[in-house]
């Protein structure tokens, strides 16, 4: 038997830090406990010796030294392996968090600490409602990222009042019940396909949820267009090293705010990460539509992503079309909106897209592929060679492109056959100087062979990069989806092309905007505002009839298919090189970039990847491919935990996007994303 001496002995004192609630400050707490007693046990005591009358469901203990939390509460202080030196601080899990969306509008709510990040964004995504919240994360911005604004702060005698939507009062509390009207398929809150507001029978499904009708309104909503003194302001990163630096700040998705340094009332990011948008539906997606639009136009009005003039023309011209309806859209009374029954619309689409199937499917469409054949101009780059294009006589069947040196050699030995599945497709447009090319990059055992077709008109130009598209994704021409892609990007050639029309006179007549507010500052100082403003007005003659949801669709398009968009650049150095390089991470594939030049050096495609590992003691990140083709290299700006999770999140959404994956699986991503540290 013990002695009382020897049970006396085995007690020790744990000193706890306490955040007392409402109040500003902390309270030292001594306990007498011992290495068997429970973390459940040590709260439990804690709260008894406090004696203050409040809910501590939300209270756990951190641990400062580890920088851990200690969730597990059926583990003994042995176990967790505290002893009396172990600095330890009794605080609430879900803590305020300011988070700029792509909006550039800032919204303060209640974020869980303690959940891993992955688990935390989810639960913002939730409270905001926007769905697929795998698709998005958070970003803590470099001090370059504030820092024109902080100086115009300073200069400023007058305090600046933050424009915050405060949500505060909102608990973003992991695996609290949410209101099933956010993601149910058929009380899911519906919108009007044709201005995007929200239809006013939906609202009483938002009853556990924070949002407002005026809040959704503000994040369905585009904000007004900046002036172009406020966007000479804004951070625009003016280097591939610089777009590195920025990308090192995503969080790891694998732990917790708290575990990452990140402190209460703390401004982050929250951004699209991974540029792999699934199931985009206007009736149910108008917030998220929205956030990625502006995640767009900022793109394109800050020089993040490369556009040629003309797509700028494009992009400023949608961008003033959309303020408009947006403004417009804002007055409405809601209250007057027609009331929809889900399931009678559901079922109507349903009808509708059997009918449209049964119409245009017949059985020759099922048991014969359909064939391309014509007259179209190739061009191979080379080094020290001229650009000169050779005409040939080209034959698309299923996923490939075989040509001859004439029509009359088809039935003979081919000049070449290009296998397309899985190569990246370029558009290399210019419908004012009636240039309709494609740019094939097709993978090879050491990285990407490139091909230039060059067309004749539009009509060509649209069937031949609709099967082109279908076939780097494994699907020939008899795909339903080949006519509507032809059809997309005739309508997207339509709106490259200029008309001057006396509406555009009478436009300027009663110009109701600021032309450099929908342009990158770049692009404003080459014309003075009333020529901006013509081209702009020329262009929007295109698109003036568009919906504004459908506006917005065609902005995000036209942003994807630009040659640079989805990558995200990180500073490199590979094994066995002695310089420096850029690597692009990209949704299907990764790109070594020379530095000095920004031109890309080798493509290698996710398609063709075996296996990657990191080996966390050196940092390097090694990368199997087909052929017995493989890389290694470690990240200089960032973790290499950063290159790691981009490669494993894009591996998860590709197994959702083939059907594979439809649900929310964290289980699986945090095992394509997950690491040692």
């Amino acid at each position: 038997m013990q002695s009382s001496g020897e049970f006396a002995s085995a007690s020790w004192e744990l000193v706890i830090q306490v955040d007392i609630p409402n109040e500003e400050r902390q309270e030292k707490v001594k306990l007498t406990v011992s290495g068997d007693l429970h973390i459940g046990g040590v709260m439990l005591k804690l709260v008894e010796q406090i004696n203050i009358a409040q809910d501590w469901s939300d209270f756990a203990l951190w641990w400062e030294q580890k920088h851990c939390w200690l969730l597990k509460t059926h583990w003994t202080l042995d176990k967790c392996g505290v002893q009396a030196d172990a600095k330890l601080l009794f605080t609430p899990q879900h803590k305020l968090l300011r988070l700029r969306l792509p909006n550039v509008k800032t919204v303060r709510l209640r974020v869980s600490f303690s959940a891993v990040v992955f688990k935390a964004v989810s639960d913002i995504c939730r409270t905001l409602n926007i769905r697929r919240s795998e698709e998005l994360s958070l970003l803590k911005p470099s001090g370059d990222y504030f820092k024109k604004k902080k100086k115009k702060e300073k200069n400023n005698k007058e305090p600046i009042m933050e424009d915050v939507l405060n949500l505060e009062t909102s608990s973003t509390i992991s695996g609290s019940p949410v209101s099933p009207g956010l993601y149910s398929k058929t009380m899911i809150p519906t919108y009007d396909p044709i201005n995007g507001t929200l239809a006013s029978s939906t609202m009483t499904w938002f009853n556990d949820s924070p949002l407002t009708e005026q809040n959704c309104n503000i994040l369905a909503f585009s904000q007004p267009p900046q002036s172009a003194e406020a966007l000479a302001e804004m951070y625009q990163p003016r280097s591939l090293v610089d777009k590195a630096k920025f990308n090192a700040g995503w969080l790891d998705s694998s732990r917790s705010l708290m575990e990452q340094g990140i402190k209460e009332d703390e401004q982050l990011l929250l951004r699209f990460k991974y540029y792999s948008f699934f199931d985009l539906n206007p009736k149910y997606d108008a917030v998220r539509i929205n956030q990625l639009y502006e995640q767009a136009r900022w793109a394109i009005l800050l020089e993040e992503i490369d556009c040629t003039e003309e797509e700028m023309l494009i992009f400023a011209a949608l961008q003033y079309h959309i303020s408009k309806l947006s403004l417009s859209a804002e007055t409405q009374d809601f209250t007057k909106e027609t009331e929809v029954d889900e399931v009678e619309a559901a079922l109507s689409n349903l009808e509708v897209t059997l009918e449209c199937g049964k119409a245009d499917n017949t059985l020759e469409d099922i048991t014969d592929i359909p064939t391309l054949a014509d007259n179209l101009k190739l061009f191979r780059p080379k080094k020290l060679a001229l650009k000169s294009f050779k005409q040939y006589w080209f034959v698309f069947k299923d996923t490939s492109i075989t040509y001859f040196k004439n029509k009359e050699l088809e039935q003979g030995e081919p000049v070449d056959k290009l296998n397309l599945r899985g190569c990246e497709v370029v558009p290399d447009v210019n419908v004012s100087g009636r240039k309709f090319g494609i740019k094939l990059l097709i993978p090879v055992a050491d990285g990407m062979n490139e091909v230039h077709l060059r067309c004749d008109h539009e009509n060509q130009y649209a069937q031949w990069m609709a099967a082109c598209i279908l076939a780097s994704k494994g699907k020939t021409m008899a795909d339903s989806s080949y006519q509507p892609e032809v059809v997309n990007i005739l309508s997207f050639l339509k709106m490259k092309n200029r008309s001057s029309t006396c509406q555009v006179a009478s436009s300027l007549e009663n110009l109701d905007m600021n032309p450099e507010s929908f342009v990158s500052p770049r692009c404003a100082k080459k014309y003075k505002s009333k020529q901006l403003a013509t081209r702009i007005l020329e262009a929007h003659q295109n698109v003036v009839d568009m919906p504004l949801v459908e506006a917005k669709l065609r902005f995000i398009q036209a942003w994807q298919s630009l040659p640079e968009f989805g990558l995200t650049y990180y500073l490199v150095r590979f094994r066995g090189s002695k310089k420096d390089d850029i690597l692009g991470v990209s949704y299907n594939r990764l790109i070594r970039i020379d530095i000095a030049t920004g031109i890309p050096v080798t493509t290698w495609r996710f398609a063709n990847m075996k296996q990657w590992n990191v080996n966390w003691e050196i940092g390097q990140v090694a990368i199997e491919f087909d052929q017995n083709v493989s890389i290694a290299f470690t990240c200089l700006s960032a973790d290499c935990k950063v290159v790691h999770e981009y490669i494993g999140g894009y591996i998860f959404l590709s197994t959702r996007s083939k059907g594979q994956n439809e649900t929310l699986d964290e289980e699986l991503f945090h095992k394509l994303t997950g690491g040692q540290e």
